[in-house]
């Protein structure tokens, strides 16, 4: 039995990192995932952390964030209490929105090990139904910026990019360059709802609802539940019956089973939770 599948660890220039690409290749930045598992069919580490990608980047359209942005680094920007945010990063008083970054952060519930390692960009092509930071930049309407190995890139929607439990739109060699946040999301006001079988366990729903500051629309984020992302807009606040309405219109196929919960399960979390984060962002609730 081959017990040495990895032969190589290669780093390649910075406009082309997927130069060469071929079968048996993975992407490495933290590999918090990547080493915990048995990989017997890789033999090649392209080596992402070699190319310095700036973590964080503010401004006026918003936040960008490189795909080899730690999860520490960004839980700093929102408690910087607990941790120094990366070359002394500030933003705008009014992104009231990055309040739910230490919230996703949290959703890990790892050791700090992990989170000085695990990259934003790793648990979002993981695209496992939990993952924290898919919850976060779906939530936030953001978008992924691609790389093909050919040199070319494309954008697309966070929405679309999980297509199911661990499957994601990236065709052989691409690779998540950055994702960027819009600054209308980030000043809006959010609620979030997770749970887990457990204190430390893996999230079995986590909703979040945002909205824009001085409206009264509400835009649903369901994750965990389901396979892949889904997203409820509203308008206007709806009531109770048309919100219930709206997330028992999620095709049953979409609903998620493992251990931490049945389908079932999880639409009834989904529902209690999504009434409780309408009442409160409903108007006359506190900013």
């Amino acid at each position: 039995m081959d017990l040495n599948t990895i032969t190589e660890v290669i780093r390649r220039p910075l406009d082309r990192p997927g130069a060469d690409w071929r079968e048996g290749d993975a992407w490495l930045a933290g590999g918090t995932w990547l080493f915990s598992q048995e990989q017997p069919s890789l033999r090649r580490l392209v080596d992402l952390t070699a190319l310095h990608w700036d973590p964080l980047v503010p401004g006026p359209a918003g936040l960008e964030i490189g795909a080899t942005c730690t999860i520490r680094d960004l839980h700093s920007i929102a408690l910087p209490e607990s941790f120094t945010p990366p070359d002394s990063f500030t933003f705008p008083g009014d992104w009231t929105a990055v309040a739910l970054f230490a919230k996703s952060c949290d959703a890990f519930l790892s050791s700090f090990k992990v989170w000085n390692s695990a990259t934003v960009g790793g648990n979002i092509c993981l695209s496992l139904p939990a993952g924290p930071m898919i919850t976060l930049t779906v939530a936030l309407e953001a978008r992924y910026e691609l790389w093909d190995p050919d040199g070319s890139t494309r954008t697309v929607d966070a929405l679309d990019f999980v297509t199911g439990n661990h499957q994601n739109l990236l065709g052989p060699g691409e690779i998540l360059r950055r994702i960027r946040i819009p600054a209308h999301a980030l000043r809006k006001r959010t609620a979030h709802r997770r749970f887990s079988l457990t204190r430390l366990g893996r999230s079995t729903v986590f909703v979040v609802g945002t909205q824009t500051q001085g409206t009264s629309d509400l835009l649903l984020t369901v994750t965990a539940g389901t396979t892949r992302p889904v997203r409820i807009a509203f308008d206007a606040m709806p009531d109770a019956s048309a919100l219930r309405h709206s997330i028992d219109a999620i095709p049953a196929g979409l609903w998620f089973a493992d251990p931490n919960g049945t389908p079932d399960h999880r639409r009834h979390l989904t529902n209690y939770f999504a009434e409780e984060i309408r009442r409160e962002l409903s108007p006359g609730s506190l900013p």
